[in-house]
C-alpha cells in the first residue's frame, strides 16, 4: 500500500475516548480518585508529571492492562469496545533478541495467529528508516534504532488508538530529538496518549498537554501549543509555554 494510502486510512481511523472516575489506591494511600481525561481524536496528548504520581498507571487503566487501577467510565466515542483497537509502547523496546528486526515487527501478529502481512513491516521499516536492518538482531543494533523497531512494532497493530510510556527517556539528546520528528510525522491521524517527564518533549510533539499532580493527583487544565508538531523548541512561544510547563511542574526558573 502506498504511504499516502496509509495516511489516508490513520485520518480515517481517528477515534476519541473518554475516562472518567478513575482511581487507583497503594497501600492505603490514594495515589489518585475520581480522574476524569478526555482523549480527542487524530492527537497527541501529553502527560507529564512528578514520580509516583500514577502517570504510568493512568496509561495501563487505559490499556486494559492494570488490576489496581479502576474507572467508572472508559468509553471511545463510537461506544464500541476498547479491546482490540489500542497499541501499547512501552519505555522498553522489549524486543525478542532471537528474532529479526522485521519478525520483531510482525510478533504481534505472530502471536494472535493472523496474517503477518511483511510488505507492510518493510514499508514501515523503511519509514522509521531501517529498510537496510530488516534480517539483523536487536543486539547489534543502537538504543535508537531499537526504539524505531519499536515504534515500528507499535505502528504495525494498526489500532486507533496508541498508547506511549516515557519510549523515548532512555535515550541521548539528539536521537531523541530525531525519532519525537518521526513520531509526529508517524503518529498523524492516532489518537495518542503520551506519557513523559520531559516538558520540550511534550511541547514538542503533543497537541494537549496535561500535567497530573498533587496528593491525591489531580489533572490540570489543558495547555495548547500553538501551531502543530513537531515544534522548534527555539521558537518563542514555545519557550513561554516551556516556562509555562515548569511553573505547573513546580519547577522554579531562574
Amino acid at each position: 500500500m502506498p504511504s499516502a494510502q496509509l495516511h489516508s486510512s490513520r485520518a480515517a481511523a481517528g477515534l476519541g475516548l473518554s475516562l472518567e472516575g478513575a482511581q487507583l489506591s497503594y497501600a492505603g494511600r490514594t495515589i489518585f480518585g475520581d480522574l476524569r481525561l478526555r482523549l480527542e481524536a487524530d492527537s497527541v496528548t501529553c502527560l507529564l508529571g512528578p514520580s509516583g504520581v500514577g502517570k504510568s498507571s493512568l496509561l495501563r487503566l487505559i490499556a486494559g492492562l492494570t488490576p489496581e487501577a479502576t474507572a467508572d467510565r472508559l468509553q471511545a466515542d463510537d461506544g464500541r469496545p476498547l479491546a482490540g483497537r489500542v497499541a501499547y509502547m512501552d519505555q522498553r523496546d522489549l524486543l525478542l533478541p532471537w528474532l529479526t528486526v522485521v519478525e520483531n515487527v510482525m510478533l504481534g501478529r505472530r502471536l494472535r495467529g493472523e496474517p503477518r502481512s511483511p510488505e507492510k513491516a518493510l514499508q514501515l521499516l523503511a519509514q522509521v528508516g531501517l529498510a537496510a536492518e530488516v534480517g539483523a538482531r536487536p543486539s547489534t543494533l543502537s538504543g535508537g534504532m531499537r526504539q524505531r523497531v519499536a515504534l515500528a512494532r507499535t505502528l504495525m497493530e494498526d489500532r486507533p488508538i496508541i498508547l506511549m510510556d516515557e519510549p523515548f527517556s532512555a535515550l541521548d539528546a539528539l536521537t531523541r530529538f530525531k525519532l519525537q520528528d518521526l513520531a509526529a510525522r508517524l503518529l498523524v491521524g492516532r489518537t495518542v496518549l503520551l506519557v513523559t517527564h520531559d516538558p520540550m518533549e511534550a511541547l514538542r510533539i503533543g497537541h494537549r498537554i496535561h500535567v497530573l499532580a498533587g496528593a491525591p493527583a489531580r489533572l490540570d487544565r489543558a495547555l495548547v501549543p500553538p501551531g502543530g508538531p513537531p515544534r522548534d523548541p527555539a521558537d518563542l512561544l514555545v519557550q513561554q509555554h516551556y516556562a509555562e510547563l515548569l511553573h505547573r511542574l513546580g519547577i522554579g526558573v531562574a
